[in-house]
């Protein structure tokens, strides 16, 4: 296989939006030998989705496969059970098998809607854990001394916290590394948080007697629509894969103009001439920031779904926010008929738009309530509703609903 560029531009392209790229030369030279290079990254299938800061590493990994070479994504069915210690502050349970055959099931489908499956070999580590024996275990152990493993950071605060740190946790680094030495791996890619772990991969293969040793890549942590704490269900700052079109669209409008960049080139496939063009755009006003955040946004639709979704999510955007329009579907709310009258708060709340009434007052008070596109002023606003009406009520930016009276 011919790759298809050079080693200056390919490593020129895949230093861009990373944190560590150690032995830059020597992957260099490893390009420069014109053979496919093969690039490892693992995942324990410990939750069953992922959010688009996952796939900050998947990006990075793409570009290598764009280059011509292979990759195998190591599901970590093994090492789950054990549980990544990482950036945990205390012992992590492991998860049942159970748990990891369904989570590793959605995985597929969901990467190759960023890595291209011709180029990408899925491996399970237990193919290859559940074949050593006791002995081989001892002496992978015997690899490491515990004074490196408090090496880490996570481990020598929950040591001199007097936090447990049990014995099988320290196995975590080293079968991960042992996956290397298995995979002969070129390359390795996490996020900064696995720095620690992907040395250990390198150190092991020259433990094993492997001659080349693999090259670490480390992008960063992606920042979640708040731009401050990175991305995460918890914080509810994310947009998932599974993420639908309009959503997608929505969140990505709300991010910062700094952020927005940060996104860009993490995110997409910008080289780095581009970027640095398109900052200087934005500087000197050639360019808006809404039509840049309009363009990621419909970069990562057509990533995800399609080039034809990302044109219908930003004509509903525009009817929606610019063109003051409505959305092509609005969930309708039958509330049936009554001689009294309604007030606004309760309606809101019945209709599945608010969680309670002072929710309500809030929005109202903000002025972020409208009946059929006309403000509501007076959160005491009073309904007298006839069979046969019908009304939009919107909440905020984003909520609709249609009240039919029947």
């Amino acid at each position: 296989m011919t790759l298809t560029a050079g080693p200056q531009e390919q490593i020129e392209q895949l230093q861009l939006g990373t944190s560590d790229f150690i032995q830059a030369e020597e992957l260099k030279k490893k390009i420069a030998k014109g053979q496919p290079l093969k690039v490892k990254f693992g995942a324990d299938p410990t939750r069953p989705d992922l959010h688009i800061g996952h796939t900050v590493v998947l990006n990075k990994i793409r570009q290598f496969q764009d280059f011509g070479h292979h990759v195998d994504f190591l599901i970590g069915d093994f090492t789950a059970m054990i549980g990544d210690p990482t950036g945990k502050n205390e012992t992590r349970p492991p998860l049942s098998a159970e748990e990891i055959a369904i989570n590793a099931k959605t995985y597929a489908a969901q990467i190759f809607k960023v890595l291209n499956p011709e180029k990408t070999s899925i491996v399970y580590n237990s193919h290859w854990f559940s074949k050593l024996t006791p002995a081989d275990f001892i002496k992978l152990s015997a690899q490491y001394t515990v004074a490196r493993m408090l090496e880490r950071d996570d481990f020598t605060k929950r040591f001199q916290s007097h936090t447990p740190i049990a014995i099988h946790e320290f196995l975590y680094p080293l079968c991960q590394g042992y996956d290397s030495v298995h995979l002969k791996s070129d390359v390795e890619l996490g996020g900064t948080d696995q720095k620690f772990n992907l040395l250990v991969g390198r150190e092991l293969q020259k433990s094993y007697g492997q001659i080349h040793q693999q090259c670490v890549i480390t992008v960063p942590i992606l920042e979640g629509l708040d731009g401050v704490n990175k991305m995460s269900k918890s914080l509810d700052n994310y947009i998932a894969v599974v993420d639908s079109p309009k959503e997608m669209f929505g969140k990505t409008m709300r991010v910062s103009d700094s952020l927005m960049i940060r996104w860009i080139e993490l995110l997409t496939d910008i080289t780095p001439m581009a970027l640095s063009q398109l900052k200087t755009d934005l500087s000197e006003k050639k360019k808006h920031p809404r039509e840049v955040k309009v363009d990621l946004a419909k970069f990562l639709i057509t990533r995800f779904h399609s080039s034809e979704a990302a044109k219908q999510a930003e004509e509903e955007f525009n009817r929606m926010f610019v063109d003051k329009g409505l959305p092509n579907e609005v969930p309708e709310f039958i509330l049936p008929a009554s001689n009294e009258a309604i007030g606004i708060c309760q309606l809101m709340v019945q209709a599945g738009l608010v969680a309670s009434n002072g929710e309500a007052k809030r929005l109202i008070m903000g002025r972020a309530v409208e009946i059929d596109q006309v403000k509501v002023e007076d959160e005491k606003l009073k309904l007298d509703l006839k069979s046969g009406q019908s009304l939009i009520i919107r909440a905020g930016k984003r909520k609709f609903v249609k009240v039919i009276i029947k």
